[in-house]
Parts: structure tokens; sequence; C-alpha cells
């Protein structure tokens, strides 16, 4: 190929900085410099241009190599923390001290990264079957093919629905407009058109004659020649920069601050600790181990490694039921859903179209009516959805005798779509659309082979509307068939000509509702989740599938109704509304964030192209495998089956995924609320530290161990009945009431060890080391679940297992050789005694503790 036709080379690529103007140049010169031509190129053309230029993927968060995510592991503030004390502790000769805070960094990370990385391949896996492919010309005929593949020099072919592939100019179009406001910022669709474009600026909104990537086509169709793919297109550029962004989400956030606020607290008490052993016992480096032991007891090491694993665990389990999360923490987000909104078609109904009647205004049957439809589906070029596809399912029906002239594309402000087709040499437009729209356009209606004037009162009119709506009150989905014909004959037709049209008749569809959504609406209803509807079909359809799904109708409004509201009008009417009609894709997402204002945490359910500014607006977007492109990438989860259930098994793991993070966060922070109180005093009062510093490195690694099983954990049916948002404030309340629990407990052992046994250091150590290690491993029992007594609740057989298993290592350490390294000493038959009552005692009393807070505060 010719080098002035190319650009420089940029590493093993060749770069697509063109050296013409392509937004000016007349289409033969841009065909040239491209070597292509209308036909579309050959495979070969299109083979030998995916290797001088990629292919044809925007710029990505660089898939990072195992060592790199491994390192990013070490990156947690948390584990910072303790690598820096097992250095403090290498500086200081501590080598055991420094291993054992090692040991849990290591388990931490591993654990977290083995986890996350299996639950990616997992997700790679499913993906791979979610594909969004563009219809290009290959060998001079169309062919649907994988986005990825389309090279510089394709010829596109564009229709409503279709997101835009890669940069184009458009060479031939109708009526193509296209919503670029992920890249502009406007709110209405812009039109695009062939002719080259009067000002000489040259950003997006003023190229009339570019499509660019990532936009998508809202109505019309077109024909775009592939100018530039990947990184070089408009849309790689910004997504070369938001590559290295990372966004988040209010879980996330709420994990930062809860981690960050266990790290200030930890020094502070450390410093505080420090100062106390130092100037109280004179011996400064036992004080700095001693501090920096603690540090480790407060450290919430495992955090990242739980919510890891419950997270990845959650994807996983969703995976094996066809469904891919493309958001890990969307999962947490289906959790914490309180409403769901959901289109109706295909949601509640079976999707499955079928034509019922073909009948003129009257409803009589007439075949000339699904001619006429059959002729407006059988010639338009835009998106067939599945009315039209149902029409073509009927018998086919002889039109060869009709030649198409034009057609004016469908959009969703005239709800309408229309071709002109010549026979005869008589041209007619047919139009077929929304009822109410063709009525507002129509003069004339046709009865018994008559043409008759609707008369000025409207008297026939209404007639004619309360057949419509006969009709919709039986659950019909209606089209209504109108024409015209047209003396002297044009060369081109546009929405203007759908006027003084004669209204022909009606085509009614019937989608019957699936057998699963009663159910999985009660199902919902159970688990708090308000379900509500928003759809663009006409209120007596909708109001006819709800009575029969079984969804209570608490209220109804319209789109002309949300259109006029104000968004704190809009607000209020979303509290007491259940059914929203006739909407815009614009009012369905204004439906969204007035549900956000009330303090909502919404998810949305939809497959058209009408939904995906819903899908966005929602704090976790549904689609399914089958939606156009624009919905599914949307979305945040894709159902691979559209299966209603599945949306309640994505609630049910979102919330045990909360719930068992939560396990282990009130854990935690309760726990090291309560060894301030315990350290602190045990610092002033005795006159020996109260623990030696690698017995409390010892103790924090077993109680670590035993956390492990906590993703495995079952959750309360009761728990899972209710949506769970991030509270901080519950937590913080949490810790304040039964963290200081463990304390007194604390206190009563150092008691029973000082006054009863005289204990000295040795025997104190081993003493409180055994009642802090039974405690806190066997705690979790008791604030794992809200059942008063917790013995109702049964946990994972994993779970027991670990904490049976840590409480006789720890038990039967002070009798082997090993706890001599550690300082244990074998403590005398009497203290076992009261050990076990103190351990009950204490576990009692939590739950006693803890009954008095769940009636006061809820749990959560």
């Amino acid at each position: 190929m010719n080098n002035t036709n190319r650009i420089l080379t940029n590493g093993s690529k060749k770069s697509q900085a063109w050296n013409f103007d392509y937004i000016r140049c007349p289409k033969e010169l841009l065909f040239g410099k491209l070597t292509t031509s209308q036909s579309g190129l050959t495979d070969v053309e299109a083979s030998n241009r995916i290797e001088q230029y990629g292919y044809n993927e925007p710029a990505r968060k660089k898939k990072r190599t195992i060592l790199f995510q491994v390192f990013s592991k070490f990156l947690n503030p948390l584990v910072i923390v303790l690598l820096i004390i097992a250095g403090f502790s290498l500086f200081l000769g501590e080598k055991i001290s420094a291993i054992l805070v090692i040991i849990m960094a290591l388990i931490s990370v591993f654990l977290s990264f083995i986890q996350e990385h299996r639950a990616g391949k997992e997700a790679e896996k499913l993906n791979e079957m979610v594909r969004t492919t563009a219809t290009v010309y290959r060998n001079g005929k169309p062919r649907e093919i994988n986005i990825r593949e389309i090279v510089p020099g394709d010829i596109v072919d564009l229709f409503a629905g279709d997101m835009i592939p890669a940069d184009l100019r458009i060479i031939s179009s109708k009526d193509l407009f296209i919503n670029q406001a992920s890249l502009t910022g406007e709110s209405f669709p812009v039109e695009k058109t062939p002719e080259i474009p009067t000002s000489s600026k040259r950003s997006p909104a003023d190229l009339t004659n570019i499509a660019f990537m990532g936009s998508s086509v809202v109505s019309g169709t077109g024909l775009g020649v592939v100018i530039k793919t990947g990184p070089t297109t408009q849309f790689g550029e910004i997504s070369r920069k938001l590559a290295t962004i990372t966004v988040a989400s209010s879980f996330d956030k709420g994990i930062h601050r809860f981690t960050w606020l266990m790290i200030r607290f930890m020094v502070v008490l450390v410093l505080l600790i420090f100062a106390i052993n130092a100037f109280n016992k004179g011996n400064v480096i036992p004080a700095i181990l001693f501090a920096l032991s603690v540090a480790v007891g407060l450290t919430p090491e495992m955090l990242p490694m739980l919510v890891a694993i419950n997270l990845s665990k959650g994807a996983i389990a969703m995976s094996k039921k066809e469904v891919i999360v493309k958001r890990l923490n969307a999962i947490q987000n289906f959790g914490a859903m309180d409403v769901l909104c959901t289109d109706k078609t295909g949601t509640l109904t079976l999707d499955k179209i079928i034509i019922e009647r073909h009948c003129d205004v009257v409803r009589k049957e007439d075949e000339d009516v699904l001619r006429f439809a059959y002729i407006n589906s059988y010639y338009q070029t835009g998106l067939k959805n599945i009315l039209d596809r149902a029409i073509l399912k009927h018998e086919k029906l002889v039109v060869r005798q009709y030649k198409k002239i034009d057609e004016v594309p469908f959009d969703f402000s005239r709800k309408l779509m229309s071709v002109v087709v010549e026979n005869d040499g008589k041209r007619r437009i047919i139009v077929k659309g929304a009822p109410e729209e063709i009525y507002k356009r129509c003069s004339k209606f046709e009865l018994d082979g008559d043409v008759l004037e609707m008369d000025a009162g409207n008297l026939v009119l209404l007639e004619l509307k309360n057949e419509y709506d006969n009709l919709s009150a039986e659950g019909f989905r209606v089209l209504a068939i109108a024409y015209k014909d047209f003396d002297p004959l044009k060369e081109k037709y546009t929405k203007e000509d759908e006027q003084d049209l004669i209204l022909k008749g009606y085509i009614a569809f019937l989608d019957p509702p699936k057998p699963s959504a009663k159910k999985t609406i009660e199902t919902l209803k159970n688990l708090g989740i308000d379900f509500k509807v928003l759809t663009g079909d006409n209120e007596l359809v909708t109001k006819k599938i709800c009575v029969e799904v079984g969804l209570d109708i608490k209220g109804f409004a319209t789109g002309e109704r949300v259109e006029k509201a104000s968004d704190k009008d809009l607000r209020e009417l979303t509290k007491a509304t259940t059914v929203f009609a006739r909407l815009s894709p614009i009012q369905k997402e204004r439906v969204i964030h007035a549900l956000h204002d009330n303090k909502h945490i919404v998810g949305y359910l939809g497959d058209g192209i009408n939904d995906a500014p819903a899908l966005k607006a929602a704090d976790v977007g549904i689609s399914v495998n089958n939606a156009v492109d624009i919905a599914k990438e949307s979305a945040d989860i894709i159902l691979l089956k559209k299966n209603l259930l599945v949306l309640v098994d994505g609630v049910t793991e979102g919330r045990k995924t909360f719930g068992n993070i939560l396990k282990y966060i009130k854990m935690g922070s309760s726990s090291n609320f309560g060894n301030m109180f315990s350290m602190t005093g045990a610092s002033i009062f005795l006159p020996f530290l109260p623990m030696l510093p690698i017995q409390i490195l010892l103790n924090n690694l077993l109680y670590d161990i035993s956390q492990i099983a906590i993703p495995s954990d079952e959750v309360d049916r009761e728990y899972l009945m209710k949506s769970r948002p991030w509270n901080v404030g519950y937590i913080k309340k949490f810790m304040l009431f039964i963290g200081p629990v463990s304390s007194i407990f604390d206190f009563i052992t150092f008691g029973v060890l000082w006054f009863i046994f005289h204990a000295q250091q040795p025997l104190f150590n081993t003493g409180w080391f055994l009642e802090s290690l039974c405690t806190q491993t066997l705690v979790i029992h008791v604030i794992r679940t809200g059942k008063i007594p917790f013995i109702q609740s049964k946990p994972s057989q994993f779970l027991i297992f670990t904490s049976i298993y840590i409480v006789t290592i720890g038990l039967v350490l002070p009798f082997i050789p090993l706890g001599k390294y550690f300082g244990f000493v074998q403590p005398p038959p009497g203290y076992f005694i009261a050990l076990i009552v103190i351990v009950i005692t204490y576990l009692f009393m939590v739950q006693r503790v803890k009954g008095w807070f769940i009636k006061r505060y809820g749990y959560e």
C-alpha cells in the first residue's frame, strides 16, 4: 500500500493519525485513502489490517501479572502496618516475633489473592459468552462480527440500538440520531448526516458527519466507514486516561473508613500503652515490644482477606447459576438493594410475542391490516423488535409487487416507523406505531372499504379510542396501522409526511406473563424489596399484566405526569407509586434518581435501548445476554438466562457476603475496644507485663486462623429478609457496648490469677493467654447471629472445626515442649475450672448484652 495513504509507524503497530482530512474530503477520496469501497473489505484485507493496526479495543486496565497482583496485596494499609511491626521486631532482635507477624501478613495476602484470582478466571470464562457485535460488509456481503475485529476501512451498517463500534465517517443515513452524551454531555440525541460540516471546529459536538465509538444509535439507519479503531478513537483517548482511575463504591469507602478508624485507634492506644509501661516499669525495650505486639493484636489484618474471599465466593456462586458479575462489588449492592425497578416486556412477560388479532377500527378481522403491517416490518431496515419479528413469523404474504422507495425510521419521541412503497405507479406511506401517536396524525379512518372523515367534535375519535382501550384492557399490546397515498410523487420522505393519515386498523399481540413472575415478586417482597414497573407500554396493558402476576398496585402514574412533576413532586410520587407507564428513557432515569433522593438503593433490570439511561443511573444495573449492545455495556450484572428467580439468588448472595464481612468487623472492633481497657488497666496496676509480646502475637495468629472460616459460615434466614446498607454508626455503637464486656471478664481473670492463685508473671501470662484465646475464638458464635439463644443458629461445619481446633491448640500448648519457647507454664488444675466458669459466664453475658442491644438498635 502507498505510504502516503498510511501514517507513521508507532512501535509494532501502525498509527492512525491520518495525513489527510478524513472529515471534509469527498467520499471517493476517503475510500481511496483507506483503500476500501462501498462493498467493504475482503477477509484477507481485514486480517492484514488487524496485524497492522491491532484489535479494536479501547485502553483497558492492563492485565496485571500474577507477581504484580500478589505484590499489590502487600500495599493494603493493614498489611503495611504488620510489615512495619515485623521490621521493628527484627531490629530489636525478636526473630520469632517477626516471623509470627510475617506469617499473619502472608495468610491475609495469599488467601485473598488466591480467591480473587479464582473468581477472575471464572468471570473471564463467562465473559467470553457475552459478545458485542456489529454488522460490517466483508466480501461484499453484510456479516455480523465481534467488535474487536473491526479495522480501518470497514463499512459498518447502523441500526437503532447499536453501539458505534469505532470512529466512523457517515457515508449515508436516514434520520440517523445518535446519543453521544458520554462524550459531549449533550442531553439530546444529535443527527448525523453524510454532509460535510460547515463549521471549522473539530470538537465532537460539531462533527455532524462523524459517529464516535462508545455512542449509540437512538433511531434511524446509516452506513459508515471506519476511520479510527481502538485507542486512537475519541473514546479510546478518554479510556486511556480512565484506565488508571478506580472509582470506589460506597462499600469500598465504608471499608476504607473503618480500616483507617482502626489504624488511628491503634496508634493512639499503642503510644498510650508504651508510655505507661515505660514510665511504670522503667524498661524501654520490653515496653516497645509489648506495644508493638498490642498493635498487631489491634490490627484487623484479616479484613482485606475476608472481604476478597466473601466477594469472590459470591461471584463464583453466581457464575454457577450463569450470571456474570462484571463488577465484583455489585454483589454487595445486590444485597443492599431495597427497590428493584424493571421493564415489563420480557421481565414480567415471557417475551414470546404472538399475533392474536388483526382487525379494522371496530375490531372485525381484516387481512389487509395484517398485509399492511407485514409490508411495514418487511421493508424497514432499522432495529427489528419483537413485534416486528412476530409479524414476520406470520405466514409469508405476497409483497413482491411492492417496491420500497423510502422509510422514516422509528424514534422514541414519535413512537412510529414508516415505509414508502410503490405498486402500479402509485406510492403509499404505511405507518405503524403507538395508537395514541397515530391518532394525532389521522384525519380519516377506513371502515368496510369506505374512507370516512373524523368529525369536528372528535366523537368518532373517542369511539375509535374506546375500541383500542378494549383491546388493551384484555391484555393485548396494540399497534395501530395507518396509511396515505401520494400524488404527486416525491424523491425523499420525512416525518412531516406522516400527517393526514387514514387509520386502517390494529394489530393485537399477546405476551403472556411468566409463570415465575408471581413467585419472584412475592419472594422479593418477603426480602424487603419493593418491586416497581417502569415501562413504555400503555397503562391498560400494564395494569392487566401486573394484576395477573400478583403485583399489588399501590399507585399508578404515566410519563405525562412524570414529565410535569418537579424533582420534589417526583420524589413524593415515587413513594406512593408502584407502576409507571408510557415512560421515555429519560423519564425512567428521572424516576431512578428520585428513588435515590429518597435514600433507596436501586436495582434496574432492562434489555432495551430505552433502558440504557436507567441501567447507568441504578446502583446495580442488570441486563441479559441477548439485550441490545448499549444495555449490556451499561449493566453491572449480565444474566445468561432471563430467569427472574436468579435475581433472588443475587440478593441472597449479596446479603450473605455483607453479613459475613460484618461478622468479622463487629468482632474486630468490639474486641479491640475491649482490649484497650484490658491492656491499659493491666499496664497501670501490674508490676510486670500481663502477656509477653510473643504470646500476644501467637494469640493473634491463632485467632486469625479461626476467622478464616467466616466466609464459609451460614447466615440466618431472618438476616436475609432485609436490605443491609453500610452503617458505620451501628458498628460504633456495637463496639462501645459489646467491647467493654470482654474487659470486665479480663479483669475478673486478672483477679482470679492474682488473688486466688497468687500468680507470678509466667503463670499470669499463661492464664490470661488461655482466657483471651478462648473468649475471642468462641464469642464469634454469639456475635454471628441475632438469635437468642445463639445455639438456635447453626454455624458452618468449618467454623465449628476451626473454633474447636484453635481452642484445643491453646489449651495443649502449656503442656508440650513447644510451650516453653513461648514462655508458658502448666497452670494448676483448679485454674481450668475457673477458666470454664469465666468463659461460659462471659458468653452468657455477651448474649444478654447483645439481646438488649438488638432490642434497642436492631440487628445489622
